[in-house]
């Protein structure tokens, strides 16, 4: 290795240590662009595999529905270990912004290969979140209204059949979009301001639940449409107006000098070149020729 010399560019992304050696982060053509962020997918792979129990990690840019671009996450887990996905979500919140995080996890027993033995990405299957929407063995009905209201939510922004009181709304396929919408919906449905954030937090129908409940402080008051059998009152130009005239009935309609009338009589007196000018003309200037 020649110092200051270029070596060969492979495009791997290399973190080095002071002990001289390089640490792999990924790959630096592997940037893709997902609702306006541009995302480099080896930092996202680089966080998963720090997660304790990850042993590879894969992350694509799917578009399996046209229009709605997102990412998922693949992982294998090390030998004779567990991964939760709900803890590998919450571990990834805390390092990468909202925006670079997975909207579905998947783990694999081991990752497809091509015939040159390297990861084969296309053979990477697609996540299924309608079968773990309506998974029999873990879907639990609503018990309340509240809840009821809020699993219709949940399924139609993001187009399941159902969804269980205990599902991940971000397991099942939701991202801050998606969110901005069930926020929106909530905010119609039980007239509470919801801060966008308590979503994340409480990301299930039963948690949300309880959360709105002690949200009944900040309910917005509903838009009420106006009496009409009465009249309105008037403004205080209206008002002043009104005043005027009626205080002298042989005085002559004034008219304010923006109001339209008066803008009308101005344009006509300047541009009609018929209409007698009767305004006084001032002297001539002595230094300015006619």
């Amino acid at each position: 290795m020649t110092p200051g010399a270029r070596l060969y560019r492979t495009g791997d992304l290399v973190r080095w240590l002071p002990d001289g050696s390089l640490e792999f982060l990924g790959r630096s053509d592997f940037q893709v662009k997902v609702r306006g962020f541009r995302i480099e997918l080896g930092e996202v792979e680089a966080a998963l595999r720090l997660f304790p129990g990850v042993h590879e990690a894969a992350v694509l840019a799917r578009e399996d529905i046209p229009g709605d671009k997102r990412l998922v996450a693949y992982f294998t887990s090390s030998e004779g270990q567990g991964v939760d996905s709900s803890s590998l979500r919450s571990f990834l919140l805390q390092r990468l912004p909202e925006y670079m995080v997975p909207a579905a996890l998947v783990s694999l027993p081991s990752f497809p290969l091509s015939p040159n033995g390297k990861l084969d990405r296309k053979a990477l299957p697609p996540p299924d979140f309608a079968s773990a929407a309506s998974s029999d063995a873990d879907f639990v009905e609503p018990s309340s209204p509240a809840q009821a209201r809020l699993a219709s939510i949940f399924s139609d922004v993001l187009g399941l059949p159902r969804v269980s009181i205990h599902s991940d709304f971000f397991e099942l396929g939701g991202h801050s979009l998606l969110a901005t919408q069930v926020v929106s919906r909530i905010r119609s449905a039980f007239n509470v301001e919801l801060p966008l954030g308590e979503l994340f937090s409480s990301p299930t129908v039963a948690l949300l639940a309880e959360r709105l409940e002690s949200l009944s402080s900040s309910r917005v008051l509903p838009l009420v449409p106006a009496d009409r059998t009465q009249a309105l009152p008037l403004s205080f130009a209206s008002s002043a107006s009104g005043s005027s005239t009626s205080s002298s009935p042989a005085t002559p309609p004034t008219t304010s000098p923006g109001s339209s009338s008066s803008r009308l009589l101005t344009q006509t007196r300047s541009f009609s070149p018929s209409a007698p000018d009767s305004a006084p003309r001032s002297p001539p200037h002595p230094l300015r020729p006619r």
